[in-house]
Formats: C-alpha cells, structure tokens, sequence
C-alpha cells in the first residue's frame, strides 16, 4: 500500500531447503550460485516519516474502507510514520529500484522516479496495468516480463512487472511496490490478463522456494534496531521466541480476499470485540478495530480523543492502570501488553504530540462490527509479533518475538 501527497497524506523451525530472504537497500550485489538453500539474511530498509496533524489515523481509516468496498486491489501502503522498503534488482544487468513492501497488494511496479532500464532480458507484453489508490491515487503504465533479483540466490525469470507511465505523487526516494499479497488481488489490473503471477508465486514455481511462505519480522520503531526483514519460502526461527501457530484464512468476505482471519479481542478480562473477521496488513500503521469496540476501549481505558493527532491519549496514571489487549485466533491468545499499546514516545513530534504525551495505538475503522472486514492488525501489532503467510495452506501464523513484552515505548 503507498502514499500518495494528494491523500491527507498520507508492513518450527526453519528447513534447509528455504531461502531466507531479507531485503536491504544495503544488500550486497555480487554473484553468487542461485541454489534455494542458500540462506541470505539481509535487513530491510526502515524510514520514519513525518507529515503532519492527522495522518496517520486518516490514512489508516481511508486504507480499510476502500480494502472493505474492493474499489481497489491496492490502496495506500506508504504510512504516515514507519515504512519498510527493499532494493529490488530488476533486468540483466540488474538496475536496482527502491520499492515499498506490501501485503495488502499483489502487484509489482517501477518506474517512479528512476527509468526502466531495457536490457537483453526485457520483454515488453503488450498489455497495460492501471491500479487505483483509495481515493484519488493511481498508477498506470505498460506491462513487462523481466528478471527480477530479490538477492543473489533468489533470481526470478520471467516476472511481470509494471513499468509507470503515469502515477500520482510517491513519497520521495520511492520507486514502486513490491506486492506481497495474494495473486486474488492482481485479477483485473492488467487487460487481457486474468491475473498475474506474484513474485511469491514464480519464486515457488521455478523451486527457488521449497513452499509458497513469506515470513515477516519487524523491530518496534523504537528499539535500537528499528529494521525488518523479509523471508521467503519460511521463516526465521532465531526470531521468535515461542511456538508458531497458525489461523486460516476467513472465509467472511471482503476479508476473505486478503490476509483475512477471524479474530475476537478482550481488553483484560472485559470482552469488547466478538468474534469477527479482519485483516493482517503491513500496510496500516495502527490496530484498527470497529467503532463499536473503539468506545467500549477508550470507556475502559479512560482515554480522550486528543485533536492534535487523532490519537486516543490517556495521562501518566492511566497508564499505570492500562489493561493488556488480548487477542484470540485460531484457539491461541495473544498479549498486547500495556507498552505495547502506546505510541513510541520518542516519535511524538511525527504525529504532531507533545513531547511528554501518551498516545494509544488503538484506532477507529470508522464503521460498526459486521462488515466482513472488522479490524486491522497493522505494524503496532505486527512489530510486537512474528508474523507468517502460507499461500499454499491459505493460513497466516503468528509467534512471540524478543519484542513482544518490551517496554521501550
């Protein structure tokens, strides 16, 4: 999902046979055999964004209503505060490009701000993409098939890729989106195409990857490293700190399309979301639940609605009685504890905050439970929790990590 300036602006054990991937603007380009047992562990880029009064809370409730009215595959990715990005090589002689990551979406595209670059491998399919953006964001552009290098050992041949002719304003420094949604969301966006194989999808099908898995690991953005990282064909067991369990994907539709689950939420012993289906979603900043568990939440936490930033803010001794969130899926339980649902104080001034305020990361959706798409559990969750998306089980997994019962907010 990415940001465009004309919205209110506006991420077991492992088996030896999968790559591990993680993306970097730093990742090293040299040769290396392209064996799918290679372990290539590479940190994904973070950027700490600041634009203003609002953004994030209005961005993040834009983001789900248009997912929720499946007006679009795609909509803005880019958060207001924390985004992750990955250097992505694409032809031979590989150019490198610096796209966002996003699992909301599906498709590939470059060409925002550095020129595709035409080499031996380029093949231009004839076929134009247009994917549109929430409100009034868009890309549209010509349809390639080229080599795509995620690192030296996973070597994509033949992946579509979008190449922009016209697109609404990126966020500086950004050139595309790399799609790590299901290939259901590529359907429609390309003529004369039924849909598009994902980068997931071929890295699988020319057994790059020995499963069709992408592991996702993100440091809270307050912590000494703030980075991510990216694996594809599994996960990363030295980064979870506990058993991984899995939910299937819901069958309640829209949720049902994405990384969709069925979830209910307690606020300490209190019931104040039952179960309902939503979203996992790299691309929301926040935890989005609906307007009808929003106000019993801010009721039991005491907090106000703080117009500067469109955060719910409670004081110093509220804090010291906040209740853990507790999230059930799949049978499991997982804890949000009291720092885990606080802003990271250390970036007050990016959400317009006092120095000294306390923010809760808890947001509204902007409509009541029952639409099909209830919640989001965007990166305040997904930093405190390993997350996994198997596309060939059609299931999404979960584990602790060393961050998820941290108090460095």
């Amino acid at each position: 999902m990415v940001t465009f300036s004309s919205f209110s602006s506006l991420l077991a054990s492992a088996l030896p046979a999968l790559a591990f991937l993680s993306l970097s603007v730093s990742a090293l380009r040299l040769p290396h055999p392209r064996t799918a047992s290679s372990i290539a562990t590479l940190k994904l880029a973070v950027r700490i964004n600041s634009y203003g009064i609002e953004n994030i809370v209005v961005a993040d409730r834009a983001r789900i209503q248009a997912l929720r009215a499946g007006s679009s595959s795609s909509v803005n990715a880019t958060n207001a505060v924390v985004t992750y990005t990955a250097d992505i090589g694409v032809g031979s002689p590989a150019t490198y490009y610096t796209l966002l990551l996003d699992t909301g979406s599906s498709n590939t595209w470059i060409g925002a701000i550095k020129p595709y670059e035409l080499t031996k491998t380029s093949r231009d399919t004839g076929n134009k993409f247009y994917v549109p953006y929430g409100d009034c964001g868009y890309v549209f552009g010509e349809e390639y098939m080229d080599t795509i290098t995620l690192n030296p050992d996973l070597v994509i041949d033949n992946q579509f890729i979008g190449v922009a002719l016209n697109h609404s304003e990126l966020d500086d420094g950004l050139d595309g989106l790399l799609g790590l949604g299901p290939v259901d969301l590529t359907q429609g966006i390309v003529n004369n195409t039924y849909e598009v194989p994902t980068v997931t999808d071929n890295l699988f099908a020319q057994k790059k990857i020995s499963s069709e898995v992408l592991g996702v690991f993100f440091a809270p953005a307050s912590s000494n490293d703030s980075s991510g990282e990216l694996t594809f064909g599994g996960y990363n067991a030295s980064k979870i700190t506990g058993n991984l369990s899995y939910v299937p994907i819901t069958s309640t539709y829209p949720a049902s399309a994405y990384w969709g689950i069925d979830q209910s939420i307690t606020y300490g012993s209190t019931p104040i979301l039952a179960e309902t289906a939503g979203i996992v979603d790299t691309g929301t900043t926040l935890i989005l639940i609906p307007t009808d568990a929003f106000n019993k939440y801010q009721s039991a936490t005491g907090a106000t609605l703080d117009e500067s930033t469109g955060f719910l803010k409670i004081s110093s001794d509220q804090y010291s009685q906040l209740s853990s969130l507790h999230f059930n899926t799949g049978g499991v339980t997982y804890e949000l504890t009291p720092n885990g649902q606080i802003w990271p104080r250390s970036l007050n001034s990016a959400i317009n905050g006092a120095t000294d305020g306390i923010y809760l990361v808890i947001g509204d959706t902007g409509s009541r439970s029952g639409s099909g798409m209830d919640f989001t559990n965007g990166y305040c969750f997904l930093s405190r929790f390993y997350s996994v998306y198997d596309m060939t089980n059609s299931r999404v997994g979960f584990a602790t990590t060393e961050y998820t019962f941290a108090t460095m907010n």
